[in-house]
């Protein structure tokens, strides 16, 4: 079996028992190709050869001569161990040669977010008088008011919005459906997209997709990202903006405003509350700022 079948039966394999999104596929496929051309590149060697030394020699390389982050050192290294985990399941090698290789501990970076008044700023960018703006502003609303990842918005079909409860139901990473409320004011933006904006963008034509664009097909992640990127610069946020950041202002607002750390974790559907627990930093950081500006010691 060459690398190439090899490495596609690998992530069909994390497809079937983890899955994992095509995008998070797409990361250990690129992590693993640039490996697996550097081995037979130095040594003429298949993936099912590979040493201790070649993994080790691979890194220097990444580092010394590819100027690698270690964010992505790291993510090649995560890559790498799987991958021979999985070849050692199934016999194809003798030995783990990422034993022993360690993982460099990454400081973990606050995310990047936004006040109140800028995600109001960029909440009344759009003109709503017109169907696209009217659906960006609604985009907008129901991204802060719920927290979605933008793969879940832009993929979002009518079916899955209940206007009566309230609430979206989202199939979000891993396959895991979630129902997140709207809130009132994403609500009635929704309704008004729907009777004023969504009819005149389809023109007659027929979708189940939510959010369309003006020639009547689904909005993309590419597109929703150049829409914020325009809108905030309308705006007056002189802020670096991508579709996350209204995702990380919404869970620290919550937890500024005192919502449970739990509550949070479920709502942004995080597998582990160690991945919703960087926000407690980014909230107690404008807790500070609150007390250094309003206290008379502060």
């Amino acid at each position: 079996m060459n690398n190439t079948d090899l490495l596609d039966e690998f992530c069909d394999n994390l497809w079937l028992e983890d899955g994992l999104s095509r995008n998070t596929l797409e990361s250990y496929r690129r992590d693993l190709h640039k490996f697996s051309a550097w081995l037979e590149m130095q040594r003429g060697a298949s993936l099912l050869q590979t040493t201790h030394a070649d993994i080790q020699g691979f890194l220097a390389h990444l580092v010394s001569e590819q100027k690698a982050k270690a964010t992505s050192t790291s993510r090649t290294i995560s890559s790498l161990k799987r991958l021979f985990r999985y070849l050692l399941r199934q016999n194809k090698v003798d030995a783990d040669p990422t034993l022993q290789i360690a993982t460099p501990k990454l400081p973990r970076s606050l995310p990047k977010s936004l006040t109140e008044q800028d995600v109001k700023q960029l909440l009344n960018a759009p003109d709503v008088d017109t169907p696209l703006g009217m659906r960006d502003r609604t985009m907008f609303e129901v991204l802060y008011a719920t927290g979605l990842r933008v793969s879940e918005l832009v993929t979002l079909r009518i079916a899955q919005v209940s206007m009566d409860m309230g609430v979206v139901r989202v199939m979000g990473k891993g396959s895991k459906e979630r129902l997140v409320p709207l809130g009132e004011e994403a609500l009635d933006w929704l309704r008004r997209y729907m009777a004023e904006g969504r009819t005149v963008l389809l023109a007659g034509k027929v979708s189940d997709a939510l959010f369309v664009t003006a020639r009547a097909s689904a909005m993309t992640r590419q597109m929703f990202w150049y829409l914020i990127k325009r809108h905030a610069k309308h705006g007056g946020l002189n802020k670096s903006l991508s579709p996350h950041t209204l995702r990380h202002a919404f869970a620290t607002h919550l937890l500024n405003h005192g919502a449970d750390l739990r509550v949070v974790q479920l709502l942004l559907g995080h597998a582990d509350i160690s991945t919703t627990q960087i926000y407690t930093h980014v909230a107690r950081e404008r807790l500070k700022q609150l007390h250094a500006k309003h206290h008379p010691r502060g």
